[in-house]
């Protein structure tokens, strides 16, 4: 596993009707996942265009970090026990810094 910083971009669409369950489900992973040593920052945005949209933005000190924070328990409570289940689609891009050219 490589030292450097990992980010994550996940696009979320959720269900019709489930967009106020799925943004309250985000601020609470933000608050415990800000909590483990290895997140280097956690934000989740709503698109003024498409609504229905949420963007998550999360930074973690390196892929260690990223796999404690996958195997942690409030992820598998929150995330994949209660968000997902509401998610019409879901897109998630992991991405390593480039070193300039």
């Amino acid at each position: 596993m490589s030292a450097a910083a990992i980010t994550v971009v996940a696009r979320w669409q959720p269900a019709p009707d489930a967009l106020g369950e799925v943004l309250e489900l985000c601020a609470q992973m933000r608050r415990q996942s800000l909590e483990e040593p290895g997140c280097l920052g956690y934000e989740a945005y709503q698109s003024l265009d498409e609504p229905r949209s949420v963007l998550l933005v999360e930074r973690y000190r390196d892929e260690a970090a990223l796999e404690a924070h996958k195997q942690s328990a409030h992820y598998r409570a929150l995330v994949v026990e209660r968000v997902l289940p509401l998610l019409a689609e879901r897109k998630v891009d992991i991405l390593r810094a480039h070193a300039p050219l």
